[in-house]
């Protein structure tokens, strides 16, 4: 682990990730054959889960124990307001209990138990205490408890994520991928989004923890582990490297799976101008930030459609890990990510034309490919954006 101020962040940021991701292995299979009242819909229609609160609600507490609470502010997804409700309380007593048991594990993972088992109030507390909004100045943990909770439900790729901002740059990068293999050999780009549970738990082997710190020039994964054989986090990692793929006609592109928020159409128009003609790799969740960061694809695009903004939770992990991975991740500008201006990545929502070359997607990219992803003449790209865009409407 690394020797220097953030050596305690992130030795305590794998290891509650590690944690985290052992819990959610554990209710995927328990949710995908009774889902029951554990599964609710936001304001914005999207799911949440009893892992989603039960995660945060760990990290958080995680979190403050080691750190002092008073030391500790986090930006996180999740509205503990939901388990406050009339309806809800099926839903909070299962939350409680999740987390309870996972705590008394949490030793094993290098981490501290409390004393006694929290009550429906703690939890709530923790949730809520990941009230932060974020800003161009101090040091606070972002948190995304469970990213692709549609994946997660469907019995398919998700992660947890977990990263550290300081002055607006993100130092930490934690990123939990519990079904994502940890062997590359192991991974079909056809049917990576299509898996089930049952040939995931049999045939995928362990997920993976990849992780990050700001400077270092290295990027790290480890095998998930349950806890049972306990986590040594010096013997069990090895360093991940962006891919060496030279010619686009062999570069993979990852693009997500679901179209509520971006266009497949328009990812392939671009893809197929810069020479990137290969079937992309479709998949749930910050995992595209994880297969760039091992080599396993070499691109990833996203274009958001009109009025979506893009929040701080579902790319600082990943970006870090990237970029310390030998990769490049930009706006459509060729600028860095700004993760300084609150829990929305700021100036990324354009009107759609210019989608691609005033903002508007993120694409993570190996140092190789990003002048071909993002070509000198803009105007082949607004060509594609204007030919895409009744489209994305």
């Amino acid at each position: 682990m690394a020797d220097d101020e953030f050596s305690k962040e992130l030795d305590v940021g794998v290891r509650v990730v590690h944690l985290a991701c052992s819990l959610c292995q554990r209710l995927q299979e328990w949710l995908l054959s009774d889902a029951g009242d554990h599964v609710r819909a936001k304001d914005d229609d999207s799911p949440v889960t009893v892992a989603d609160f039960s995660v945060q609600a760990i990290v958080s507490w995680v979190l403050s124990e080691s750190f002092g609470s008073e030391n500790v502010s986090i930006v996180a997804e999740e509205d503990a307001k939901i388990l406050s409700e009339a309806d809800s309380s099926f839903l909070l007593n299962a939350v409680v209990d999740t987390v309870n048991e996972c705590l008394t594990k949490a030793a094993r993972f290098g981490l501290k138990c409390p004393n006694k088992a929290l009550d429906s109030s703690q939890v709530i507390e923790a949730i809520s205490r990941c009230n932060s909004t974020g800003g161009p100045t101090g040091k606070y943990w972002v948190l995304d408890p469970v990213d692709g909770t549609l994946g997660f439900v469907r019995g398919n790729q998700y992660a947890v994520a977990l990263a550290l901002i300081e002055d607006g740059e993100v130092v930490i990068g934690v990123l939990g991928c519990p079904n994502y293999p940890i062997k590359k050999d192991l991974l079909n780009h056809h049917h990576l989004s299509s898996h089930t549970s049952q040939n995931i738990s049999t045939s995928w082997e362990k997920g993976c923890i990849l992780y990050a710190q700001s400077g270092s020039g290295k990027a790290w994964m480890q095998p998930a582990v349950s806890g049972d054989e306990g986590i040594d986090l010096m013997t069990s990692a090895t360093l991940v490297r962006v891919s060496d793929i030279e010619d686009p006609s062999l570069a993979t592109v990852c693009e997500p799976v679901e179209r509520a928020n971006t266009s497949h159409s328009f990812t392939e128009g671009v893809a197929q101008s810069v020479g990137l003609s290969k079937q992309p790799l479709r998949v749930y969740s910050m995992v595209k930030y994880a297969a760039i960061a091992r080599g396993d694809a070499e691109v990833y695009m996203k274009f958001a459609r009109t009025g979506y903004k893009e929040k701080i939770w579902d790319h600082a992990a990943g970006v870090l890990i990237v970029q310390e991975a030998g990769g490049v991740v930009t706006d459509a500008g060729g600028r860095p990510l700004d993760f300084s201006r609150g829990i929305y990545l700021e100036g990324l929502d354009r009107d759609i034309k210019f989608l691609l070359v005033k903002g508007g997607y993120v694409t993570a990219v190996a140092n190789r490919y990003h002048n071909q992803v993002l070509p000198p003449d803009a105007r082949l790209i607004q060509e594609i954006a204007l030919r895409n865009a009744t489209r994305m409407q």
